[in-house]
């Protein structure tokens, strides 16, 4: 049973997005920073319609939920579980919180413990599983407090700027699973 707790942090809550929501996210989207992090396909314009069918549709394999600033009542990212092999009881997780200005204040370490919370409580699953660019140290540093371990590198998998970079592996199982960091 989701429990209000389950979807709650003491700043933020996961919710659902909105067609008003598609302004931010298209923001987001344009900020080579964030995309940077986020993807390793080049950054491009993108239009509202885009962006309406990729986070406003629905998919069985895929639960998506809108990072909300509970003061504000303004969406400040996504957290997703998704590509869910329910045979397996395993699904890939992604995080981003969009604006520079809501970085390094613990909005995703909140958003992380709801999903991996929801994730093995609701779905019940047994393992989640993401990517992270080697240059996202503050990412790893995040995963690694909640117990993620590294299971491996695609060496040498892009190139930004003239230089390579790995793109590594992760796994949670959840008996290895952290309460959350501080």
């Amino acid at each position: 049973m989701i429990t209000e707790k389950m979807l709650e942090g003491e700043n933020i809550r996961l919710g659902y997005f909105a067609e008003k929501d598609l302004e931010n996210i298209l923001e987001w989207h344009t900020g080579e920073l964030f995309m940077r992090h986020l993807d390793a396909v080049p950054v491009k314009p993108r239009t509202k319609d885009d962006l309406k069918k990729q986070w406003l549709e629905e998919t069985s394999d895929a639960f998506r939920f809108a990072v909300i600033h509970k003061n504000t009542e303004k969406v400040i990212g996504f957290a997703e579980v998704n590509g869910v092999l329910w045979t397996h009881k395993t699904a890939w997780v992604s995080l981003g919180i969009g604006s520079e200005e809501h970085w390094g204040k613990g909005y995703g370490r909140e958003a992380l413990q709801c999903l991996i919370d929801y994730s093995f409580n609701e779905l019940n699953l047994h393992r989640l599983q993401l990517t992270v660019f080697s240059y996202n140290s503050r990412a790893i540093r995040l995963y690694e407090k909640f117990g993620f371990k590294k299971e491996g590198a695609f060496r040498e998998f892009m190139e930004r700027n003239g230089q390579r970079y790995d793109m590594f592996l992760y796994g949670l199982l959840r008996r290895e699973r952290q309460k959350s960091p501080e």
